[in-house]
């Protein structure tokens, strides 16, 4: 059984900060790309930040220059921190891991998404 789970998000000021961080458990071969993605109300589910196992990075026009995703693979863990936040960043977030495990196939897995608000 392989479960992502989150940190918890908060409340944080217009141009603050935060970080999130997703930790990958289970029966787990490896890691693929891992992915933050967010949903704001009534919007549909859009992609923030992706990292490759080799550590190529892919940014939303939106983010670039204020978020930066890592990882660590050692730990199963993906990380974003967020910098300069807007109020347009307020939403759920969801990590995603294409993970290789005990299935001997690679699957998509999510975490419960937590809640980022950010106030004017």
């Amino acid at each position: 059984q392989v479960q992502l789970v989150e940190s918890r998000g908060g409340l944080v000021q217009a141009g603050g900060s935060l970080r999130l961080s997703c930790a990958a458990s289970g029966n787990i071969f490896s890691i693929n790309t891992m992915t933050w993605y967010r949903q704001a109300p009534g919007k549909q589910r859009e992609l923030v930040a992706a990292v490759t196992r080799g550590g190529t990075t892919n940014y939303a026009d939106s983010v670039k220059g204020r978020f930066t995703i890592s990882r660590d693979n050692a730990k199963n863990r993906v990380y974003l921190q967020m910098n300069s936040l807007k109020p347009d960043d307020t939403a759920v977030y969801y990590c995603n891991a294409e993970i290789y495990g005990s299935t001997k196939s690679v699957l998509d897995y999510w975490g419960q998404g937590t809640q980022v608000t950010v106030s004017s």
